[in-house]
């Protein structure tokens, strides 16, 4: 199979669709042999397409574990027109509002629809919403006569984002849509997207990586001992609600005062604000939260594998793979009951579920916990066997593989 591969960004560059992307790239060439390419924007970070965040990457083609990766540079003009325009346009719900914003994100990559035109592929997967590439490829698709697969990771919360109808048109051209989670194929349905045209396939993860996990060494480093650990890993940005954490362990500290929560997550303009947080508690507890920031990617099993309990306050979610991380370390979790999440926990089996953004309903699920070891096991080991059966990197692209090879059958019985 020749397949093609858009995304917004791409190794070394980290992120969620970075990530998936290139474990979908590398399952496909080294385990299958395909032909895989990537057309990716040559920069550091996608903030670069619309603020002065991150930095250029030299433009041109490299093979990184056995995937071509192409990087196309992007253009920044008109970033404060462009910016003022989105704004004006959305708020005053003119028409063609989600093209101003979908331009105001990009990238701005000019060529690139002529590129994917002329690939030679046999499939082209571009992931994901709401960067303006989507578009490029399916125009670029339709234009080389070649199937276009979306994977859309949409965060059904994100209004700014995400309520955009050209998304829908778009997700309607093309060949099929590969949905994260049941809840993402059910809102699409809702919008008018052929249930048959969906395939949800889930996330991956280095499962094995998560199963080997030690803790102790993290317990060690950082002084837990052997207390109760709450952890909490996520980027400390506004949207993952980190604050429903803080304003819950007063009253954990109430009931159990030995408790630590230990948060793993890069630090944000928003750090700011969680600092201020924290800094209102009493010096009892404050000494009872640790935090570790920038921690390398090879760290994140092992801190996993540090907490009795893993929790991850957002809502703003298209799938949740750290709660997948977390059931591959054999860990309960707790997450918001709300959109993608609420559809990816089993409450009572493998997590527990806490009314979104009500720190009081978080305390409840984390002390239900605490105050029962077996109870904790239980779910870790039910959340462990379901993301060896269902989210290792092998089952995902397997199922990712099959898409293609059925879009690529139907487009060739289509053209004869």
């Amino acid at each position: 199979m020749k397949i093609l591969h858009v995304v917004q960004a791409y190794h070394p560059v980290v992120g969620g669709a970075e990530g998936l992307v290139k474990h979908f790239s590398e399952q496909l060439a080294n385990r299958h042999q395909d032909e895989v390419t990537v057309f990716t924007a040559a920069v550091t970070k996608p903030t670069y397409f619309w603020r002065d965040e991150g930095e250029p990457l030299p433009a041109g083609t490299e093979m990184i574990n056995g995937v071509t990766v192409r990087r196309f540079p992007v253009s920044k003009r008109l970033q404060l027109a462009r910016m003022v325009m989105a704004r004006g346009f959305y708020r005053l719900r003119l028409p063609y509002h989600d093209w101003a914003r979908t331009i105001q994100v990009g990238p701005i990559i000019p060529q690139l629809p002529q590129a994917i035109a002329q690939s030679g592929a046999d499939v082209v997967m571009a992931a994901t919403f709401p960067f303006l590439h989507m578009y490029y490829a399916v125009s670029g698709g339709q234009e080389g006569q070649i199937p276009v697969v979306l994977t859309g990771a949409i965060h059904t919360e994100d209004k700014w984002g995400y309520d955009r109808q050209m998304m829908i048109r778009a997700i309607a051209q093309a060949d099929a849509y590969i949905a994260l989670t049941a809840y993402e194929k059910a809102f699409l349905v809702g919008k008018g997207i052929a249930a048959e045209k969906i395939h949800v396939i889930g996330g991956g993860v280095n499962a094995a990586e998560f199963v080997a996990a030690e803790g102790t060494a993290v317990r060690q480093k950082y002084g837990l001992g052997d207390d109760p650990v709450i952890v909490v890993m996520s980027r400390q940005s506004e949207l993952k609600r980190l604050d429903t954490v803080i304003q819950a362990m007063p009253r954990v500290w109430a009931k159990f005062p030995q408790a630590r929560l230990l948060l793993a997550g890069a630090r944000t303009a928003y750090s700011a604000q969680l600092d201020g947080m924290i800094a209102q508690l009493s010096p009892e507890q404050r000494t009872r939260i640790t935090q570790i920031h920038d921690f390398p990617e090879a760290e994140k099993p092992h801190i996993l594998a540090a907490a009795d309990i893993f929790v991850h306050p957002s809502g703003n979610e298209s799938f949740g793979i750290v709660f997948v991380e977390a059931w591959a370390a054999g860990k309960p979790v707790i997450g918001a009951d709300v959109g993608a999440v609420a559809s990816l926990i089993e409450a009572g089996r493998d997590g527990l579920l806490f009314a979104y953004g009500n720190a009081d309903s978080l305390a409840e699920a984390a002390l239900t916990l605490l105050a029962n070891e077996d109870l904790q096991q239980q779910m870790g080991r039910t959340g462990q066997k379901k993301a060896l059966k269902n989210y290792t990197w092998e089952h995902v692209s397997d199922r990712l593989r099959a898409v293609y090879a059925q879009v690529i059958a139907q487009h060739f019985s289509m053209s004869k």
